[in-house]
């Protein structure tokens, strides 16, 4: 199914112990000790080397797995060393070491405008202190209140040195930004306002990539001449240039619930479309002496050209890899097993940087093409038809299904939802996509010409609404998705093992493999009851840490009430509150205010009066407390929002409580003030402003 045997495919037997050495240092790189783990990659190494210089001296040939064990471990130690020495932390420079005024920064990619913020990544040049400028390193994530500032890739700033941590994710199942930062080397972050900073130089970045920016900056201006629907001019410039930055969300949901969203992410697929075009363009070439030669040399040219376009994806990196290998291989008339090419694409860009292991489009454009090329000829032999046509319509679902079926895990852990109707998406998106690809690429090499450019524009345009629209149709269908899919990490992987075993069993029939299936579905769905036994079985009220909002989740089982100021369809709501009701797979919620009463057979409340089960808890907003109680109230938790005008000791004559809790509406002058009237009455509080949102059990 993979080869005939494994000399086909050494590189791919290579990567494994590669990939082992960074998945295990990206995890444990704290714990490791660099100097010794370098100390012993160069003994290894050193005695491979001298074990291959006396090879038939010793007898090698006898225990050749004593080589193997050998570059295994050499392997497994380069990738664990590559991912701590590629940690900018890890730098003696990174500019969080040094004490500083202020930072010289040069900007390293391109200035996006968002909600009003101006968002580009940083390369800290230089640490200023006292006028005294010192080398430094390391990378910074800004962000600048200047709609009106014209910055570009490669310019120098002179900023504060004001920098922070950026943020852990506060609430639970919230999307973990800081780790996604991480994963790009990105560990601080800084807001400036205008005149906070000095632009010091123009255009001091990489020549290539500045000329590439500018030029596809022209392309974009190029679409948006000629074509008016701004939705149709995002998915072209997205789907050609790889450019985002103009893409609606509600474009995006129609492809990602369709199971279409590959289209959106410049890969293979493109790359291979280019491929065929230059292939057909280009095949006069053959014809003479050295044609396929110049014919290849040209083909891998532009194909690399096209990767600069895009900003040099990984997905675009792998696909240009395989590409010029498979053209040099065809060039030569040399056979090159597809799989090595994978692996030999995956090892280079992971040496480049290790970090690319974690990258979500790295992962699944990998997955995507090796369900094609080991899965899709299993499933293409289920099913075999002796008209052409019928033939041709099941290959093309084949591809279909070996890339959703090996995708799945991945997709479900990362982004929780399943396409239904993937199948029916991605038959009907095949013809438009050429079409937009071919029109648009067209459109941008010709220049300007009458009627010819506004015909191509129209072809363009119209075949992006038409797909739009048969996509948002069908994420529309009833049941077209499946979503609140919440995987642990060891259940995707379980998941990856029975669908490995499940095809490796249909292609060899092999019983072992039958009987490991078997056990990993025993495993799986016990893992999948478990979870959802304590999900039904649980109760619980979750105080949320939401920004300048406050929300309380009172979770009974597979229900739950949700007290915020916010709406159920805003994006904070969708951020920070609803993954936590998915990950509870909670199907039967109801969003209230904080002035509305209701009573329920486990939740009541009545103004500021809250009983959950046996639980009690007093909303404090920022009207006074009425404190001519007799005796004092007893609850169980004191929730403050709004900068109540009474102060704690004002609470405390009117309550008994085990726990007062302030949300983020809260001033930090009113926090600061709580923390210490708190700590000097010996009080139990919780700040929830900025801090790890709580979740208490209840009874």
């Amino acid at each position: 199914m993979i080869a005939k045997h494994k000399g086909e495919i050494p590189f791919l037997i290579l990567l494994l112990p590669f990939i082992l050495g960074i998945s295990l240092a990206i995890n444990f790189s704290t714990l490791s000790n660099i100097n010794l783990l370098t100390v012993l990659f160069f003994a290894l190494s050193l005695i491979f080397i001298l074990l291959n210089l006396t090879y038939t001296k010793i007898g090698l040939y006898r225990s050749r797995w004593i080589g193997g064990i050998l570059i295994t471990c050499i392997l497994f130690l380069s990738g664990f060393i590559s991912v701590i020495r590629n940690n900018e932390l890890n730098n003696n420079h990174h500019f969080s070491k040094a004490s500083a005024q202020y930072l010289v920064v040069k900007i390293n990619n391109e200035p996006i405008l968002k909600n009003g913020w101006i968002r580009f990544i940083a390369t800290v040049e230089e640490t200023v202190n006292n006028g005294k400028s010192t080398p430094s390193s390391g990378t910074l994530l800004l962000a600048l209140k200047d709609q009106e500032s014209d910055l570009t890739y490669g310019d120098e700033l002179l900023i504060p040195a004001k920098y922070a941590a950026v943020n852990p994710p506060f609430n639970p199942a919230e999307f973990n930004y800081k780790r996604y930062l991480a994963n790009q080397n990105i560990y601080y972050q800084s807001f400036l306002f205008p005149k906070q900073y000095e632009l010091l130089a123009f255009g001091k970045g990489n020549a290539i990539v500045s000329y590439a920016l500018k030029l596809r900056k022209n392309l974009i201006g190029k679409l948006k001449r000629n074509m008016r629907d701004t939705n149709a001019i995002a998915v072209a410039s997205t789907l050609i240039l790889g450019y985002k930055t103009d893409l609606s969300n509600d474009v995006l949901q129609a492809y990602s619930k369709t199971g279409t969203v590959h289209v959106l992410s410049v890969s293979g697929a493109h790359v291979a479309v280019i491929y065929l075009l230059l292939a057909f363009a280009l095949g006069f070439l053959n014809r003479f002496k050295y044609g396929k030669l110049l014919k290849a040399i040209i083909i891998i040219a532009i194909i690399w050209y096209y990767a600069l376009l895009t900003g040099f994806s990984p997905a675009v990196c792998r696909a240009a890899v395989m590409i010029s290998m498979v053209v040099v291989g065809k060039t030569y008339s040399r056979y090159i097993n597809t799989l090595n090419i994978l692996a030999i694409s995956a090892f280079g860009l992971l040496l480049y940087n290790p970090l690319y292991i974690v990258d979500v489009g790295f992962q699944l454009s990998y997955l995507a093409v090796f369900g094609l090329i080991v899965f899709q000829p299993v499933v293409y032999n289920w099913l075999t038809f002796k008209n052409k046509l019928a033939d041709k319509l099941w290959a093309a679902c084949s591809v279909s299904v070996a890339a959703q079926v090996i995708t799945f895990p991945l997709s479900a852990f990362y982004f929780h939802q399943f396409p239904v109707y993937f199948l029916l998406s991605n038959l009907f998106i095949v013809l438009p996509t050429m079409v937009i690809m071919y029109s648009g690429i067209l459109y941008l090499l010709l220049p300007q010409i009458p009627y010819a450019s506004k015909a191509l524009a129209f072809v363009l345009e119209n075949s992006i609404l038409l797909m739009n629209k048969f996509l948002t149709r069908v994420e529309h269908l009833p049941f077209a998705s499946i979503t609140k899919i919440w995987v642990t990490t060891a259940e995707y992987l379980l998941l990856y093992a029975i669908i490995i075993s499940l095809f490796y069993f249909l292609y060899d029939k092999k019983k072992w493999v039958l009987k490991i299936l078997m056990v990993c579905t025993l495993l799986f769905s016990i893992s999948v009851s478990l979870k959802r036994i304590r999900n039904t079985a649980g109760n619980n009220i979750a105080w949320l840490s939401i920004n300048k909002h406050k929300a309380i989740v009172f979770r009974n089982g597979n229900a739950a009430i949700v007290l915020t100021d916010l709406r159920d369809t805003d994006k904070t709501y969708q951020y920070a509150i609803q993954p936590y009701l998915d990950s509870c797979q909670v199907n039967n919620t109801r969003t209230l205010t904080f002035y509305q009463n209701i009573k329920m057979a486990w939740l009541a409340k009545n103004g500021g009066a809250v009983q959950f089960l046996n639980t009690k808890l007093f909303l404090i907003n920022a009207h006074p407390a009425d404190d001519s109680q007799a005796a004092k109230l007893k609850f169980d938790y004191l929730y403050l929002t709004g900068n109540p005008h009474a102060g704690l000791t004002a609470i405390s004559n009117i309550f008994d409580y085990k726990l007062i809790i302030a949300d983020g509406t809260n001033s930090d002058n009113y926090i600061n003030k709580l923390k210490i009237d708190a700590k000097n009455k010996n009080v139990s509080y919780k700040i929830l402003k900025r801090n790890i949102s709580m979740v208490t059990v209840s009874n």
